[in-house]
This record gives C-alpha cells, structure tokens and sequence, in this order.
C-alpha cells in the first residue's frame, strides 16, 4: 500500500485568531508516495512544517488558492526552502491568476527571484487541471473577495481530496465536490451573517449532504467559531449530515486511505510516473497556463 498522510499546519482563518496566535495558517500538507503537495502555505507555515515533521524540501509542489496573506505569505520562503534558495532549482507552484501576476489592486506574491527557484509555474483558472506525476489537480470554482481564487481537487490512484478554499455557498459546489474521498472545508464561522465572503456551518451541511464524502473535515477557523467550539460544530453537523466529520487541529494528521471506500477503484486513468520537469503541457488536457 503507498504510504499517504493528510497534515493540518494551521487551521485559523481571521485576522484575529492568526494574530492573537490562537491558531496559526500554515495551511496543509498531502502526501502520496514520493509525492508531497503543500496547499496555501500561509503565515507560520515554514515554521510549523519544522515543528510538525514535515521535510520542505521533499516538496513537489505548492498549491496557492489565492493572494490573502492567510493562504499565501510564505510561498517565497518554501520555495526558497525547498530549492536552497535556487542552489537546487527543483519544485512546481500551482497557483490562482493573482498570485502569479497580481491584479491592478493586488501585487503577484511571488518575486521574480523565487520563481527562477523553481522547475515550473503552472497558473490554473477554473476548470483547467496539470498532472504531475500520477497524481492530477483540477482547480475548482470558488467565489470569495480575491476574485480568481480557486479551490483544488487532488486525484491520487486511490482517493480523491477536494478542499473548497475560502468561498460563499453557491449551487454549482455540490457538482464540483462530487466523487471525492475527502472533502475539506473552510469553515469560518458558525453563522452565515458573518460570513459574507465565506461558508459557514450551515453551509458545511448542505454541501456535505449533497456530495455524501467518506469524510468531511472543517478547518479554517474565525474567531466565532472558535468561541463556539468547533467539536460542539461538528456533533450538530454529524447529525444532520450522516457523514464523518472532523473539526481540524493544528498538527492533525490522518491518513486517507483509512477513509476511502474503495481502495480498489481507482479515481483516474494512470499516469505514467516521470520526473516533475518531464511532464509535457500536450500529455494534460486542458492544462494551466504556463507561466
């Protein structure tokens, strides 16, 4: 069986709970044999990877769903992590329009130093995908304040991982969602007035009702959440839902194989396992820009 770990670096999700350190937004870590994604490494996430056993430089690729400082201020120092600081030019960063070339109201959050670091830069809009390895991503519609943020969907041989991002509720997710293992869910506050921008717990039930996961998991928390206790969350939304779900810590780690149903049927076509820099932009349908 190939080894595979899901780990949460941080799982705060307003300015007040990251500053007041109550959790950290170092965002998570998936892994897949050889291969080791790491999704919106926000504020602390260098420092939490260390504190939390997890190895940047055995990184693949780093996933940024959008420019918040949240979800993307360390993307330079993993990159600069996981290359020597471009002695070792190695790594992909998948990452939204904005990260990569910022918007008239937003600068790119990479320097032109650090993408020099790296072996590829792959931009995805909604509905594009790239392969690396044998693992395929798909970027996911999202509707959130940085306007080309995206979610991802992470298809291994043996489980499917989709992670909405930051994103208000809109009727499409459930179709987005659909066929997944594992649905990870950013789960700002337990009420939907204050979350304009964001899902909120009863936001949470209805896309889990509707996709009906082996696992569901909230993380990504504001500070009414955390005041709420997001276990006592969860209990109510478990009811409602049928489905496991989990209230994300920092430092969690499972494994995703324990929660797909299926190991056996496999989530995609295989992909022949190559180096990153081998992978060819006609070998992927509908691929991202090449930055």
């Amino acid at each position: 069986m190939v080894s595979s770990s899901i780990t949460f670096l941080g799982t705060g999700g307003d300015a007040t709970v990251i500053g007041r350190h109550l959790r950290s937004s170092g965002g998570f870590v998936v892994t897949y044999g050889d291969n080791q994604f790491h999704i919106d490494p926000g504020t602390g996430a260098l420092v939490k990877a260390f504190e939390h056993g997890i190895n940047p430089r055995a990184t693949t690729a780093l996933l940024v769903s959008h420019a918040h400082i949240n979800h993307s201020n360390d993307t330079n120092a993993m990159i600069s992590a996981m290359s020597y600081g471009g002695f070792d030019k190695k790594g992909v960063l998948i990452a939204n329009r904005t990260v990569i070339e910022g918007t008239q109201e937003i600068l790119p959050c990479i320097t032109k130093y650090h993408r020099e670091c790296l072996e590829r830069v792959v931009m995805l809009d909604e509905g594009q995908r790239v392969g690396i390895n044998e693992i395929e991503i798909i970027a996911l519609k999202a509707r959130h304040s940085e306007p080309n943020t995206i979610g991802f969907k992470i298809l291994t041989p043996e489980f499917t991982i989709a992670y909405s991002s930051d994103t208000k509720f809109f009727q499409e997710m459930a179709e987005e969602y659909k066929n997944s293992s594992i649905i990870i869910l950013n789960v700002v506050s337990p009420i939907r007035n204050n979350s304009r921008h964001n899902l909120c717990s009863e936001d949470a039930v209805q896309i889990i009702k509707s996709t009906k996961p082996q696992l569901a998991i909230i993380q990504h928390f504001g500070i009414e959440m955390i005041k709420s206790d997001p276990l006592y969350i969860i209990r109510e939304m478990q009811k409602q839902t049928g489905v496991h779900i989990i209230a994300a810590k920092d430092g969690m780690c499972i494994n995703p194989l324990s929660h797909s149903a299926d190991r056996g049927q496999k989530t995609l076509r295989a992909y022949p396992v190559k180096p990153i820099q081998e992978v060819k932009v006609k070998e992927i349908e509908n691929i991202g820009s090449i930055a």
